[in-house]
């Protein structure tokens, strides 16, 4: 089907650098979701227009801008930096995102929603609004569908919709008597917060985010789990809300439907990038420094949610209860910087250093380094080490659906087990092939590491396969495929 789309989200398909004589270079933009929605979108009929509506994030990219060297197809919005930093900051990172992934750490640390919080607030509604804005006058060039990506965009379906006059999903004619044909799709790609969690935010402020994404015509979900919490916040908060048992939310005169897609992975790319010669070499590198043992590997951001600290114990406490590893397995743990420019994320990178320099301490030997801890940016040194696991773990305290959990199997060149935390959105699609682990029993998670490294061959085969094929039957391209249906 030909048709324009407009995807929405905080960071976009493109990032620009400054090169030393001031002109400006462009590289594609990282992260899960990002890569998700461009795989998805190349799949669209040749005749499809999309246009990408993104904030500007650096100095580099709101020159890019000015400059308009943005390229087709992708809008930056450069949004004044005080507002763009509450909004991001203050607001999404540090109360959205801490509430759906229950990370306030409430008996010594409680939010304290303030005064200040208020002003932030007020740059979350207006960083809101500039993309809305935005969305509106894409929207004024014919029919479309805009797809508003995740929790930083909770309030522009709603203000999108008032924007461009519609009621409701069979209401094609706008303020000013045109044709208005814009479906209206939000996506969250964490997880949603059960009610007696979400409750954490002010009133006022819970009310207001949901309505804004039943300001959508179809709102999405990776997992079900979080497709019911975000009906179950609806009706305990929102007192004039119709939920139906199939999904559809009736609320001021609108009907939302609420549904689940998995995203899975783009395997025949995936694999193809992991061939490159730069991967491969960090293949040589890594066998070279582990000497040919077994190998438990990790790969994930600095996040506090990713559970990396609990990880590593767990690796200790596999060294410590079954002495026979000593000597045979190392732990590959390689994080990606994430948020430093909050106080949390920075202590807890440093807990993270310590805690390994510790195992490496207590356990290493002239001739064994048990534990490999890299904190750096590198794409493919990352898919290097999921092509030579033997064992990938993969523990969040609760994640949204996490997309390693997927890339390591589709590219394992041995067959790799994999250990999963069962608060992860991919364990209700993985979890009959993988060794779930509750994330924060760590014995659990020892003895399920120990599993992992004793299953036999053929059985890690076969698990894996499996693995893989449920991951690559959930492509971007049916993920952002069965959204535009639903639109219509």
């Amino acid at each position: 089907m030909n048709q324009r789309v407009l995807v929405a989200s905080n960071r976009g398909p493109v990032s620009f650098r400054f090169a030393d004589d001031g002109s400006l270079s462009a590289q594609r933009g990282g992260g899960g979701m990002i890569a998700g929605v461009m795989s998805g979108l190349a799949t669209l009929a040749p005749a499809s227009e999309a246009i990408w509506i993104c904030a500007a994030l650096s100095d580099a990219d709101r020159e890019a801008t000015r400059r308009d060297e943005t390229g087709d197809g992708v809008r930056m919005l450069d949004i004044p930096p005080d507002t763009f930093d509450a909004a991001y900051n203050e607001v999404a990172n540090s109360a959205l995102w801490f509430v759906h992934h229950m990370l306030f750490n409430t008996p010594v640390q409680p939010p304290r929603f303030g005064a200040a919080f208020q002003r932030h607030w007020q740059a979350y509604v207006a960083y809101n609004e500039a993309f809305a804005t935005a969305l509106a006058e894409q929207a004024e060039s014919g029919p479309a569908r805009a797809l508003i990506q995740d929790y930083h965009l909770a309030l522009a379906p709603r203000m999108l919709r008032d924007r461009t006059g519609r009621t409701d999903r069979t209401d094609r004619t706008d303020r000013t008597g045109r044709t208005a044909d814009l479906g209206i799709a939000h996506f969250s790609h964490t997880p949603w917060a059960p009610p007696a969690y979400y409750r954490m935010l002010p009133d006022q402020i819970g009310r207001a985010i949901l309505d804004g994404i039943l300001g959508a015509d179809h709102a999405g979900f990776l997992a079900p789990r979080w497709a019911e919490a975000f009906l179950a916040c609806c009706a305990e908060l929102l007192g004039d809300a119709h939920v139906s048992s199939d999904g559809r939310v009736t609320y001021r005169g609108h009907v939302t439907q609420v549904a689940v897609h998995p995203l899975g992975v783009d395997a025949p790319s995936l694999r193809e990038r992991a061939t490159a010669d730069d991967v491969t070499g960090h293949m040589t590198a890594l066998s070279t420094a582990t000497g040919g043992l077994r190998l438990i590997v990790r790969v994930d951001r600095t996040e506090l949610s990713k559970n990396i600290l609990g990880g590593l114990a767990a690796y200790r406490e596999l060294l410590t209860g079954w002495p026979q590893w000593r000597g045979q397995v190392v732990h590959l743990a390689f994080a990606y910087p994430s948020r430093s420019g909050l106080p949390e994320y920075r202590a807890y990178t440093e807990q993270v250093r310590q805690a390994a320099a510790d195992i490496n301490a207590e356990f290493g030997t002239s001739d064994w380094t048990p534990l490999i801890l890299e904190v750096k940016d590198d794409y493919a040194r990352s898919l290097a080490a999921c092509r030579i696991a033997d064992v990938l773990l993969v523990n969040p305290i609760r994640d949204g659906m996490n997309l390693v959990a997927q890339e390591g199997p589709v590219l394992s060149d041995r067959g790799c087990a994999l250990v999963l935390s069962r608060e992860a959105g991919a364990a209700a699609l993985l979890g009959d092939d993988a060794l779930l682990v509750n994330p924060f029993d760590v014995s659990e998670t020892a003895a399920a590491l120990h599993h992992a490294l004793t299953l036999p061959g053929a059985e890690r085969q076969r698990r894996s396969a499996a693995l893989a094929a449920r991951a690559q039957d959930r492509s971007p391209a049916r993920w952002l495929g069965e959204q535009l249906t639903a639109l219509g």
